[in-house]
Parts: C-alpha cells; sequence; structure tokens
C-alpha cells in the first residue's frame, strides 16, 4: 500500500517536471547566435541551454568522479 502511494507521487512529479519542460520550450521559441572563433550556430533558447545544462551533468560528473578517485588513492594504504 505503502510503495503504491510512492509509486503516485513520483509519477506526479516526473509529469510536472515534463510539464514544466514543455511550457519552458514553447515559451523561449526566440533564436539565438553563438559563435566561437571562425564557428557560429543559430538555435532556440531553450535548445541552448537544455545543451549547457547537459553538458554542465557531464564534465560535473567527470569531476566528481576524479575526486572520488583521488580521494580514494590518498586513502589507500602502501602495501
Amino acid at each position: 500500500m505503502k510503495n503504491t502511494a510512492v509509486r503516485y507521487v513520483y509519477i506526479a512529479l516526473i509529469v510536472l517536471f515534463a510539464g514544466i519542460l514543455v511550457l519552458f520550450k514553447f515559451q523561449n521559441l526566440d533564436t539565438v547566435t553563438v559563435s566561437l572563433l571562425s564557428a557560429s550556430i543559430t538555435l532556440p533558447v531553450s535548445v541552448l541551454v537544455l545543451l549547457i545544462y547537459m553538458l554542465g551533468l557531464l564534465t560535473g560528473g567527470f569531476v566528481l568522479a576524479l575526486l572520488r578517485t583521488w580521494i580514494h588513492g590518498v586513502s589507500r594504504r602502501p602495501d
């Protein structure tokens, strides 16, 4: 019984989050041009924000893994 209630809460949160994402997408249809050196790309603001967020997740995961490796290496005793 308790498990079912938690499942409904998770589903409601996922639906709410998806709705907020769709609303964000449709409210940010303006385009923006991003340039780096001689390359440039034009895309909607919402896509740019999503790409930057994904890049942050990826780089944050790498930094976290690197820190864990360093901490694990420091805490290991020499043989």
